[in-house]
């Protein structure tokens, strides 16, 4: 994938943001029925204070979107979704101008009105088949695109998915999908893998632990596993009670190469990069 630029740098409203060292991204969910209700804001007063907690405490992008894609979730229209997110966009950056916002959205509608209104990045966990103009508009907007793979339509079914074999199949959905944005001009593109998007328990950690074969894309990759079911149902707990859970995904996904985690908890998210790169540089050291 030489012919795509990014690598180590992503260009986001102009600010060139390096991934040479890994980031936060903090979630903002505008929306009543996220699968963790503590990441739910109802009300500006509710989102301005998640997005001031999750800045200072660490997270580098704020991942704000209005549709849930919890299994058994009711898709949101167009028109519903741009209510939900483009008046919470404007809200987050008349008092947070400086924010690298992340809109979490299937829809070119809703991206494209909700970079004009100010976000600098396009989360699509469909990676283009909900829309089949959201590729055709990526490469005009020219903005970051988190491209995430996914079995089967959104919001995703539970059950075992079959693959002929998990990470040789992930790699080869995520190269035809380059081939088509690098023919379109993208040059900033993220690889999501898709943790709990048509995988089963089993085929969640294999995937986890075999994420260091994604290196061969030569580009970052997010890793979104904050409070997901792959913890409860391995452990027996709930979404409330899975943060423990969640930091030990996340050390491993650092261990094995991921540039960015998209998460609920920022604070303790930005404890697992600090210890695990103080332990890294202590080897360089």
């Amino acid at each position: 994938m030489q012919a795509l630029l990014t690598k180590n740098s992503i260009n986001c409203g102009g600010y060139l943001i390096s991934l040479a060292e890994p980031k936060l991204m903090g979630i903002l969910n505008c929306t009543p029925d996220s699968f963790f209700s503590d990441s739910r804001v109802g009300s500006d007063r509710e989102l301005l204070l998640a997005a001031e907690n999750m800045l200072q405490d660490g997270a580098t992008f704020l991942d704000l979107g209005g549709q849930s894609t919890r299994p058994g979730a009711t898709q949101v229209s167009v028109e519903e979704e741009l209510l939900r997110v483009i008046p919470a966009i404007k809200a987050v950056l008349r008092v947070f101008p400086n924010a690298l916002i992340s809109v979490d959205t299937f829809y070119a509608e809703v991206a494209k009105q909700a970079i004009l209104e100010g976000a600098v990045m396009v989360n699509d966990v469909s990676a283009g088949e909900e829309d089949p103009q959201l590729f055709e508009l990526m490469g005009k907007l020219k903005v970051p695109y988190v491209l995430m793979h996914s079995k089967g339509r959104i919001p995703a079914l539970p059950g075992k998915a079959i693959y002929d074999n998990l990470m040789l199949d992930i790699i080869q959905f995520f190269a035809a999908k380059l081939r088509m944005l690098i023919d379109l001009g993208l040059a900033d593109v993220i690889l999501d893998p898709g943790f709990g998007f048509g995988k089963s328990l089993q085929q969640n950690y294999a995937l986890l632990y075999q994420l260091n074969q994604l290196k061969i894309l030569e580009l970052p990759v997010l890793v979104g596993v904050s409070r997901k079911s792959m913890i409860q149902k391995l452990l027996g707990t709930t979404a409330a009670e899975s943060l423990n859970g969640t930091s030990s995904l996340h050390m491993l996904a650092l261990e094995r190469g991921a540039k960015i985690l998209r998460v609920h908890d920022v604070k303790e998210a930005n404890h697992c990069i600090q210890i695990f790169n103080f332990a890294k540089n202590s080897v360089k050291s």
